[in-house]
């Protein structure tokens, strides 16, 4: 995208008073609960683990986890550097509006926003789907999805009425309740092992093959690691309300993606070598693929644990549907307070100091997508989740490249703070992370029909490229005009921080 850099940003760096986040709201474990219920351990294992295994590159999965760990840590290199210096709500779209320019940030900007807003209710579908599932199975109260879903929107705007500490207390639970049953089952399967060890599975040369799956395609399967990681990048969304947010978002962003990363590539594996690699492929693409977890988990640990998994996957796509919330009332709430949205929408509560508009604003957009969801009969799984799933990864893959261009910009063409410059943290590792971003939006395009499965022959599925690129270049068109027109509001775009300083 050839934009040329804005002039450095003096426009407003402190926020007026009403319009502040509560101020050491969390601390490191707080962010990394955030970011990591954002990512949805339980989710993320039980649906996109067996489209890697069985339609992708089937033993070769974990190895899949370990390139994409290591793809994601060299892009969170050059990340943390802004990091360091920028803090705001609206991390991406102030990263790129200060680190590159404001015509290329009010895009980030709205395409980050966008995503997480349309992300929540795609959550709250599979949560509805979850529980509609538990509660029947177990009680034998069979009520439509649409109920749950709404009590999912309630709950979640009740709990982000209050300072970001309250949301991080119950994902904290929910989080830990996750972690524990999913490594029980695979410390169990790697303990009986079937068939072996399968150390192979670890070795990343047979995450580029299809390993013998029948109709495999690589793409998909590393497609389907990357795509379990959606949200780490909302470390920088908590700056302002954490305890030192120049220490903690970087900290907290390398925590996330290496601790998800070995997390997601031991459980990978643990499944591989506790059902066998052949059964594995065959359970993951059969007719019940969540068997790919549930049967080992069964076998070696009991039928109680099943139960106990079935209400963490409820309790695992509310946390998320949480997470998500929070973020997207963080870019309301950072648009209204630069005033390119209504301002009401950038004030904080004036006792919990939470952006109670925003979140309140947000909440109403996920149930009427929710209820439009309903009314014209799709599925809240097969239809809203993934299709919303595949645009919202696409949106964020896209500003994710947009972010290692700023980083490039801000430290090597702007000459800010050389101090933190280097060749490897702001310049080699944010290409190569760009690269690996791009590469990643081509496994993307081009497995997007088999990761959508029966939805992509919707109307909403073939709309997704030209929603992409009208919010990309929609945007720019917007800042164009406001640069020429309306000087004074293009100045506020991603304006608003609170230092650019480094601190000890």
């Amino acid at each position: 995208m050839a934009v040329r850099s804005d002039p450095p940003v003096h426009v407003a760096a402190e926020p007026a008073e009403g319009h502040t986040l509560k101020r050491g709201a969390i601390g490191l474990a707080g962010v990394v609960f955030m970011v990591v219920a954002f990512s949805a351990p339980i989710t993320a294992m039980t649906g996109n683990l067996p489209v890697a295994v069985g339609f992708g590159n089937g033993l070769g999965t974990p190895a899949g986890f370990a390139i994409a760990t290591i793809v994601l840590s060299i892009f969170s290199v050059g990340f943390i550097a802004l990091a360091r210096h920028i803090t705001a709500a609206g991390a991406f779209y102030t990263f790129v509006s200060r680190g590159w320019s404001r015509i290329p940030g009010l895009p980030a900007g709205v395409m980050s926003m966008f995503t997480y807003m349309t992300m929540e209710a795609g959550l709250i579908g599979i949560f509805s789907v979850f529980a509609d599932q538990a509660i029947t199975s177990q009680f034998g109260i069979d009520l439509p999805w649409l109920v749950y879903a709404m009590i999912g929107v309630v709950v979640i705007a009740t709990l982000s009425h209050w300072d970001i500490s309250v949301a991080a207390k119950v994902l904290g639970a929910v989080l830990v309740a996750e972690i524990v049953m999913l490594t029980l089952t695979a410390t169990a399967s790697l303990m009986h092992h079937p068939e072996g060890m399968s150390w192979t599975s670890l070795n990343p040369a047979t995450a580029l093959s299809t390993n013998g799956v029948a109709g495999g395609v690589v793409g998909l399967g590393l497609l389907m690691a990357f795509w379990s990681w959606v949200g780490f990048e909302s470390t920088a969304i908590y700056g302002e309300e954490s305890k030192n947010p120049k220490k903690i978002v970087p900290q907290a962003t390398m925590i996330a993606v290496i601790g998800i990363g070995v997390f997601y590539t031991f459980i990978a594996w643990g499944m591989i070598v506790g059902n066998g690699p052949t059964k594995a492929v065959e359970l993951s693409s059969g007719p019940t693929p969540f068997d790919l977890i549930y049967a080992p988990t069964q076998q070696y640990l009991g039928q109680w644990a099943i139960v106990v998994f079935e209400w963490l996957m409820v309790g695992g796509s509310f946390a998320c549907a949480l997470a998500i919330h929070n973020s997207a009332a963080r870019y309301l709430f950072a648009f209204g307070r630069d005033g390119l949205l209504p301002r009401r929408l950038g004030a904080a509560h004036p006792k919990h100091a939470s952006p109670y508009v925003a979140s309140l604003a947000q909440s109403v957009f996920a149930a009427v997508v929710l209820i439009v969801c309903a009314i014209s009969g799709s599925d809240p799984y097969a239809v809203l989740f993934v299709l919303v799933a595949i645009l919202a990864t696409l949106c964020l893959l896209t500003v994710q490249t947009m972010s290692s261009i700023a980083t490039v910009v801000y430290f090597h063409v702007k000459k800010q703070h050389p101090e933190t410059a280097n060749w490897w943290r702001t310049l080699a590792a944010p290409v190569i992370g760009g690269a690996g971003m791009v590469y990643v939006i081509y496994l993307m395009a081009s497995n997007m029909s088999a990761a959508a499965g029966t939805a992509s022959e919707s109307l909403f599925f073939k709309m997704i490229p030209y929603i992409l690129l009208t919010l990309l270049f929609g945007s720019i068109a917007v800042a164009l005009y406001l640069r020429k027109a309306r000087p004074d509001l293009y100045a506020r775009i991603g304006s608003t921080v609170f230092d650019d300083k480094p601190t000890d």
